[in-house]
């Protein structure tokens, strides 16, 4: 079962630097797509959660080879519920790591804003 990516670019939260993360979509309406902070099941949060925790204003996704600005908002609820019901039927492989860890897997929604800056470029 093969899975849709995007690549995820955040702000480190302690380095400042520029990281980017490959991560499974799963769309979510017009511009708008579903990531799961899974870690694959195991104890922590990943590290591009912290990230955007710490630097919302700072999100970049790139699909199809363009990079977009993109807000970053968790799910909880009855909304992380019905995303996760969908997530879950698209790649069960989702549910066996909910079952590995005691935490609740975060689902975040990324939504392309029309703000244009790019990313930031990497520091050598």
């Amino acid at each position: 079962m093969g899975m849709d990516l995007l690549y995820l670019t955040t702000i480190g939260a302690k380095t400042g630097e520029k990281r980017q993360t490959a991560l499974a979509r799963f769309p979510d309406g017009p511009e708008s797509w579903l990531v799961v902070a899974s870690s694959a099941g195991s104890a922590r949060n990943p590290g591009w959660y912290h990230n955007i925790a710490a630097h919302p204003d700072q999100v970049w996704i790139e699909l199809a080879g363009q990079q977009l600005r993109a807000t970053a908002e968790q799910l909880d609820g009855d909304r992380r519920e019905e995303a996760w019901q969908r997530i879950i039927a698209s790649q069960p492989r989702y549910a066996g790591y909910q079952r590995k860890t005691d935490r609740v897997l975060p689902i975040i929604r990324l939504s392309h804003t029309r703000d244009a800056d790019p990313p930031p470029t990497m520091s050598h």
